[in-house]
């Protein structure tokens, strides 16, 4: 079984990684699962062993090679219930925390771990903390919500969370003792990066500290970019909605003489939503990402493109991310959020400036409609698919949280669902691919080229 050190090369990560499989765990798993009861229900049948893995590379050439080697082939542990637990359901308490940004599919996470630990388990002591990270800490006051399958029964028509949220980083001491004045045996955290980061905290304290408390992340982000993570929740709600934005600016462009509409979206460091939904919907004639660098001015930037588009068509869409063209803001003054985030240039009025100055110069006066629909699409509900997803994620994480194992990210990996160590994860980010046929999919449905004036290349870190 491959719990060392592998190394690991995937198109979306773009660079070779050095990944630990290894899951850790409180102690040894002693406890017959309540699920064991229930074999009417074929729960015997789905018991998951730790030694059912999942490849992480299902490049057949890559596998024989390392057969060849005689080497197993790295994997990822499956995730799902265990036939022997590490918690006595009885006498166990379990929080859950929302953090970061608004996201479809909180609630339906939240309503996922609360009915697993309530009906499954027998859990009877599940507790909501308010406000993200905050919630931890004594001074903001902010009261616990005790959560019953009665309480969330009807939470999933509702957008945001109902826990609350928060940005900004807290004393990760202060955090841990308060999981110890509550006696908290699992801390399901719910959060992009920045939450991984601060998990992988939290349970290294908890390690020196010698308690056995077990932390389980459920990586959330609209823009898709969480590291071993082939698909965050949320994300699916977020294309079908950025897809309405750009049907709308395409009627509008239409609707005009000389009509263009730019649309922003989503995506500090990675482009997988404008790119996704300009697939999806098949209108956009321009996407712009932050992992492709492009030039506004010459004779094959930006720009001159956009021209040309215009002369030929009368009306051209743009859809970009908002971290794309980030470089065009170098000599402004930086400043960050309360989470230490670069806060981003606004490229979207930004563009909108720059292109009507652009025709105006040339007195080719065009309509432009600028629509940013970033916070509309936050916080909505989750559509079926998502719901669904969050359903296997919410309960895959319980499973988990309930064998003992902690440090871990519950994750969609290869069409199966597997424990993915924080920090294999924490930290990193994963991108789209200027190779990757997402990529090159996006170029043929706009065939926008490389909108720079020398040869193209991508501008995420290496």
């Amino acid at each position: 079984m491959p719990t060392e050190t592998i190394p690991y090369s995937k198109e979306s990560a773009m660079k070779e990684k050095t990944i630990t499989t290894k899951i850790e765990t409180l102690g040894e798993a002693k406890v017959l699962s309540p699920l064991a009861a229930k074999a009417q229900g074929g729960y015997t049948e789905r018991f998951v062993k730790d030694e059912d893995r999942v490849l992480i590379d299902v490049n057949l050439n890559k596998i024989k090679d390392t057969i060849k080697n005689n080497v197993e082939p790295p994997s990822f542990e499956k995730a799902g219930p265990r036939e022997k637990i590490y918690f006595d359901p009885s006498k166990l308490k379990c929080a859950i925390v929302t953090c970061g940004g608004l996201c479809p599919g909180l609630n339906d996470i939240i309503r996922s771990v609360v009915l697993e630990l309530y009906h499954c388990y027998g859990v009877k002591n599940i507790y909501g903390i308010r406000h993200g990270l905050q919630g931890f800490i004594p001074e903001f006051g902010h009261e616990v919500m005790e959560l019953t399958a009665a309480s969330v029964s009807n939470i999933l028509d509702m957008g945001g969370t109902i826990l609350g949220s928060s940005r900004g980083t807290q004393d990760i001491g202060t955090i841990v003792d308060c999981l110890e004045r509550m006696n908290i045996g699992i801390l399901f955290m719910v959060g992009g990066d920045g939450t991984l980061v601060a998990a992988k905290k939290i349970a290294e304290t908890i390690t020196e500290r010698n308690l056995k408390v077990s932390i389980i992340v459920i990586p959330k982000t609209i823009d898709n970019d969480i590291y071993l993570v082939s698909r965050t929740f949320g994300f699916d709600t977020a294309v079908d909605i950025a897809t309405i934005a750009i049907k709308g600016a395409h009627n509008e462009a239409r609707g005009y003489p000389n009509g263009i509409g730019l649309i922003k979206l989503m995506g500090r460091h990675s482009g997988f939503l404008a790119a996704t939904a300009a697939l999806a919907q098949q209108d956009a004639n321009f996407v712009l990402i932050p992992e492709i660098e492009i030039q506004l001015t010459g004779e094959n930037g930006f720009l001159a493109a956009l021209e040309r588009r215009m002369k030929e068509r009368k009306h051209a869409v743009i859809v970009v991310a908002e971290g794309a063209g980030q470089r065009f803001f170098e000599n402004q003054t930086t400043e960050y959020d309360p989470s230490g985030n670069i806060k981003l240039k606004d490229i979207g009025t930004f563009l909108k400036n720059e292109i009507s100055q652009w025709f105006k110069e040339r007195n080719n006066p065009v309509t432009l409609k600028y629509i940013d629909p970033s916070y509309i699409i936050r916080s909505l509900p989750a559509n079926s698919n998502d719901c669904v997803y969050c359903g296997f994620l919410g309960r895959d994480a319980v499973h988990a949280g309930m064998a003992g194992k902690t440090k871990l990210l519950v994750s969609n990996w290869n069409n199966h669902y597997v424990h993915i160590p924080m920090e294999a994860s924490a930290g990193q980010r994963k991108y789209v691919d200027p190779k990757g046929k997402l990529w090159q999919s996006v170029l043929e449905a706009t065939g926008q080229g490389a909108l720079i004036n020398g040869k193209a290349h991508e501008t995420h870190p290496a």
